[in-house]
This record gives C-alpha cells, sequence and structure tokens, in this order.
C-alpha cells in the first residue's frame, strides 16, 4: 500500500482576514502564526463577503505554498465567499478533527474558524493540526488508518479535478471576453447566395444587425441599400470604395465605417473576414454592376 507523506512542508506564507465577529480570534491565531515564523498577510477585518472573496482571490492567484485564514461568527460565510474562487477549498472547522479531516481528504488551503463558538486556545489547537495534517494523512474518517490503495487514488485525481472546476468558465469568458463574438459563438452563419464566398447570420431584425464573413479574395459587386449601415472588423481585412463620394476605405481589426443609406459600395476582402453590421432598417441590397465588372475594376485599381 502506498504511504502518504507524513511530513509536508508547511505554507510559506498565510494570507488572513475576519470579519467584526471574527477579529479577535483572527488576531490571536495571527500572533500564534507569527510565533512560529510563518509569514502573515493580515488584511484586516471588512464584511464577511468581502474580507472571504478577497483572501480567496489572492489564495486562487498565489502559489500552492500559500494558504488562508478566515474568520467570522460562525466561520461558514467566510469560508462560503472564499469559496468561489477556483483552486480555492476552503473548511470551516470548529475540532482538531474536523480540521484533520479537511487536510487529510479535501487538501483544504483556506482554513475558517468561528469567531463565536471557538475559544483562542481551542482555534490553535485546531491551527496547529491543520498546518500539521498531510493530504492522504489518516484522519479521524479513516479511523486513523492509512487510506487503502483506492482510496488513495481517487485522492490523487480529486486535486486534478478539482482545480478544473470554475476554470471551465473562466476559459470561456476570457476567450469570448468580444461580447459581439459571443453572439455567434458556436451558431452557423447562412451563405449569402447571391455573393459568393459571403455567410451572414443575423442577430436582430429591424433595424437589422448581423455577423458576416466573406472568404479571403471575395467581391461584392457595385450595390447600394435603402438604409445605412454602420460596421465594425472583428478579424481580417478588406477595402470599400464608395462609388457614390469616389473614396476608399482600408479597413482592418477593430476599424469603424458608416455608410449613408444609397450610398454605391464596392468591396474587395483581401483576408478571410468577419465583421459586425447594423443597418438603420432593414437589410435589401441592390446590386449596380455584375461580378465580373467589379472583379475587372478592382483589378485594374490595385494594379
Amino acid at each position: 500500500m502506498a504511504e502518504p507523506n507524513t511530513n509536508p512542508p508547511r505554507p510559506v506564507k498565510i494570507i488572513a482576514g475576519a470579519d467584526p465577529f471574527g477579529t479577535d480570534l483572527k488576531d490571536a491565531l495571527v500572533s500564534h502564526l507569527r510565533s512560529i515564523n510563518i509569514e502573515v498577510e493580515d488584511l484586516g477585518t471588512s464584511s464577511y463577503y468581502s474580507i472571504g472573496a478577497e483572501v480567496g482571490r489572492r489564495v486562487s492567484s498565489s502559489s500552492a505554498e500559500t494558504r488562508g485564514l478566515v474568520s467570522c461568527g460562525t466561520g461558514v460565510g467566510v469560508g462560503m465567499f472564499a469559496n468561489k474562487y477556483p483552486g480555492v477549498f476552503a473548511a470551516t472547522c470548529l475540532t482538531p478533527s474536523d480540521a484533520q479531516n479537511a487536510r487529510s481528504i479535501n487538501n483544504s488551503n483556506v482554513l475558517a474558524v468561528s469567531g463565536k463558538s471557538t475559544s483562542k486556545d481551542s482555534a490553535i489547537e485546531i491551527l496547529n493540526t491543520w498546518l500539521n495534517t498531510p493530504f492522504k494523512a489518516p484522519c479521524p474518517a479513516s479511523e486513523s488508518k492509512p487510506w487503502d490503495d483506492e482510496v488513495l487514488c481517487f485522492l490523487d485525481n480529486s486535486v486534478a479535478e478539482m482545480s478544473k472546476i470554475g476554470k471551465e468558465d473562466e476559459e470561456k469568458e476570457s476567450s469570448g471576453s468580444c461580447s459581439i463574438c459571443c453572439l455567434v459563438k458556436n451558431r452557423e452563419l447562412n451563405p449569402i447566395e447571391m455573393i459568393p464566398g459571403g455567410s451572414m447570420k443575423i442577430v436582430r431584425e429591424s433595424p437589422t444587425s448581423a455577423i458576416v464573413r466573406f472568404k479571403a479574395g471575395s467581391v461584392e459587386p457595385a450595390h447600394h441599400h435603402t438604409f445605412g449601415h454602420d460596421l465594425v472588423v472583428m478579424e481580417g481585412r478588406k477595402s470599400v470604395w464608395n462609388m457614390s463620394k469616389g473614396e476608399r476605405f482600408d479597413l482592418s481589426v477593430g476599424d469603424y465605417l458608416f455608410t449613408p443609406a444609397g450610398d454605391v459600395h464596392r468591396v474587395k476582402y483581401y483576408e478571410d473576414t468577419e465583421f459586425f453590421i447594423k443597418w438603420d432598417g432593414h437589410w435589401d441590397m441592390f446590386f449596380d454592376e455584375d461580378l465580373e465588372t467589379a472583379k475587372a475594376a478592382i483589378e485594374k485599381e490595385t494594379v
């Protein structure tokens, strides 16, 4: 049977905080930690939800050697808010046995204690037990016997699995941080039959908003719309010729363009390009030339 590590290193730093009902107990535990040469960052006193969240946030973004200590009236509220951050495993411990179980089974890295129901001496005993109990060590839940191989395997896997909780949502948020991009995430765009290489997903009708994509090399022949439109390029590169005004606009990622109602314009796409577009009313499209004429005109201008 595999033996757990019985001499783990102590945390190199503890981040501590409390609400007004837990401040005295937190102060006593901070003094104890410093007396045994453990570095403490004391965040002081605030509401149980804000101090719990702040300790959780800092532990979440720190190395594995940094743990947290939170205290409120019951020890429950601060732990709940600390646990809102990925990789934080806060446990409310009212006895040394609770602390042993929390470290052995859950690899707890934030200790939550009760300022109203736990004496300072008892809290120090709980804290010492929590500091000195290795992950997977024998504990009251194992009847103080070593865990069998099946449980040890589960505990080993649980560390990796628990650490992923919350991160999937965080990654989705960061990869879809552009609210416009999120409009079409995992949605299919429909081909624009009248223009080869184009596809569109209408996300709102009249006034009409849409996500539009064109393949590299595509050309929109000269055309006009009943309503003016705004567009923002999200990906790729394109040129727009406003033939009514004799102007050319070269657009890339982040660029914005407004085309007034009725203005005749022609477009060339140099790369796979995606943009958000909003018409002032309904969407329509009236061609002022055919595709071959447009391609010949663009080729002549860009040579």
